[in-house]
């Protein structure tokens, strides 16, 4: 399977349930790895026969700067979520890192990966 890689994508939305975190907008950093074939889209050089990323990547802002959560983890699975049954893609890595959540490190995260089937 091929890969269309999004790396770094920084936005920021309300997550976490400390007191001091509710309410209140944070920076997470998300990377996606889109799984799926791109030979056709090697052989014919057709904008239409590649996965839309950008597409599916706007939604996904939208989604995440409008969006309230406790953990990381419910966040990379409605990341995934949207981009399977919204924009059927086949089969998604995401990973989710919330910045300077713990002292002395720069970063905690999380990586998951889902496929249409995880959706039903």
């Amino acid at each position: 399977m091929d890969k269309i890689v999004i790396e770094n994508l920084r936005l920021r939305c309300e997550i976490g349930f400390s007191a001091h975190e509710i309410g209140k907008k944070q920076d997470v950093v998300i990377n996606i790895i889109f799984f799926t074939d791109l030979r056709q889209a090697g052989k014919t050089d057709n904008p239409d026969d590649v996965l839309n990323y950008r597409t599916v990547t706007k939604s996904i802002i939208t989604h995440v700067e409008a969006s309230q959560y406790k953990t990381v983890e419910a966040l990379a699975d409605n990341i995934a979520r949207i981009a399977i049954t919204k924009h059927n893609v086949p089969h998604i890595e995401v990973t989710v890192h919330k910045p300077h959540a713990l002292r002395f490190a720069d970063s905690v995260g999380v990586i998951i990966e889902r496929k249409t089937e995880d959706y039903g």
